[in-house]
């Protein structure tokens, strides 16, 4: 088994489940145990971070971040995941992903962002995605998921629409030629 954490998922269009449709899914751990990943490209329009932090009544200093909020996938989305580069750390709450990327779920990481002390780069995700053992890799072996590498600008620098394309962009393969309909010679 290849050990894919901090790599890019991205959705074939041959993926079963509408929930992944079109996702691109970055990869904070994957063993023999499973895989967790968060979607980076599906924004929550109807949830504002000052919206979240007024709710968990964290203040902020002006102006406040531009933090987008994304679905993340469909297991526990009422909880929150901060996905950033890795010059930030709340301790135990942060998982350091590789040397660019790390995850952390606590509100530390919130007050953190609000005061102008957090990482470098952020993004929020409700819920999270999550496989359990062979499970990734048997959707892989279906060719439901491509893999990708991870970079900050696909992370973070790029408007959501475009993350897709621009991860399939990055091996070499041309979005436009992908189908979800088998052909016939």
């Amino acid at each position: 088994m290849t050990d894919l954490t901090g790599h890019l998922l991205v959705a074939t269009p041959g993926m079963s489940d509408p929930r992944f449709a079109g996702a691109l899914v970055y990869l904070c751990a994957h063993s023999s145990e499973g895989a967790m990943g968060l979607i980076i490209n599906k924004p929550t329009p109807q949830v504002r971070f000052a919206d979240l932090l007024e709710q968990l009544e964290i203040s902020h200093s002006a102006p406040l971040p531009d933090l987008r909020i994304h679905f993340g996938g469909p297991v526990e989305t009422s909880r929150g995941f901060v996905l950033h580069s890795a010059d930030h750390s709340t301790g135990e709450a942060t998982l350091r992903v590789d040397d660019d990327f790390a995850m952390t779920a606590s509100i530390e990481i919130l007050t953190d962002i609000a005061q102008g002390t957090g990482p470098r780069s952020s993004m929020l995700t409700l819920g999270y995605s999550g496989w359990g053992p062979g499970q990734l890799e048997a959707e892989i072996g279906q060719n439901g998921w491509m893999t990708a590498p991870a970079t900050s600008e696909l992370l973070f620098g790029r408007a959501h629409e475009y993350k897709w394309a621009a991860a399939l962009k990055s091996v070499g393969v041309d979005p436009a030629i992908l189908s979800t309909a088998a052909g016939r010679a």
